[in-house]
């Protein structure tokens, strides 16, 4: 069983990965996600990502979803829209009536991924108080 859930959980993460890449058409960005994810991977525990069944948790979606999407997500909150602003509204539990003002919102916030490291997780912190 324990090596059963290892390679659904390897097999998992190389879908979201394939899907991820499969709408990719420069290198530079690949690269730049690839990065991104490793390191943002390699500073947590894998085994917190995971449920015993090898699915990803909930808690952990948001995670996921914005170190592999991260050069669009910094897109999206540059123009103040876009499907990859809308599916993290969505992850966060934005309710559709507030939408408008997260998607304001992650555009003011928007210079402030040009400072610093810029990782996901300061992605995450920078448009996480949006949603209270």
């Amino acid at each position: 069983m324990p090596r059963t859930s290892i390679i659904v959980r390897h097999l998992t993460v190389a879908g979201v990965l394939s899907l991820a890449f499969s709408a990719c058409t420069v290198t530079e960005t690949v690269k730049d996600a690839l990065v991104s994810t490793k390191d943002f991977l390699s500073s947590t525990t894998p085994g917190a990502w995971f449920t015993a069944d090898g699915l990803l948790k909930a808690d952990q979606k948001v995670i996921a979803f914005v170190a592999i999407n991260f050069e669009n997500l910094k897109q999206d909150m540059a123009r103040g829209q876009g499907e990859y602003l809308t599916s993290l509204s969505e992850l966060f539990g934005v309710p559709q009536d507030r939408r408008a003002a997260f998607f304001s919102y992650a555009q003011s916030r928007y210079p402030l991924t040009k400072t610093g490291r810029g990782g996901p997780e300061e992605l995450i912190a920078l448009l996480a108080p949006a949603q209270s």
